[in-house]
């Protein structure tokens, strides 16, 4: 085996996990039926719960800081937040992203002005 060939292998490997990868890693962004890396029974039921009950003190010591979403959403947004969790979770995937996009969060494809949902973290 040539060095060059050797190169063109690794190139080709690095090409196609950098065009895997990302979709791998942002699936549950933004999609409330795919869990997230934290992901536990537990936590999914009392996010859940806060989201139902629009209790922005409990779904912000879930996400203990975790993600931009926690920079974005605060107490006066929360409720519009909770609305786009359950807009995602009955499908309605344009109307919860057109929420987020107002709220300055990406929409789980890595676009817009940040990432991530803190839904299903």
């Amino acid at each position: 085996m040539t060095k060059q060939s050797m190169l063109l292998g690794l190139a080709s490997l690095a090409l196609i996990g950098a065009m895997v990868a990302p979709k791998a890693i942002l699936a549950y962004k933004g999609d409330p039926n795919v869990k997230g890396p934290n992901y536990t029974v537990d936590r999914h039921e009392a996010m859940q719960k806060a989201f139902e009950t629009r209790d922005y003190n409990t779904w912000k010591g879930l996400m203990s800081g975790q993600g931009r979403v926690s920079l974005v959403i605060n107490v006066e947004n929360f409720s519009k937040f909770a609305e786009a969790h359950e807009l995602a979770e009955q499908g309605k995937i344009a109307e919860a992203n057109a929420i987020r996009s107002e709220l300055g969060l990406g929409n789980g494809s890595g676009s817009g002005r940040g990432t991530g949902c803190g839904m299903n973290r």
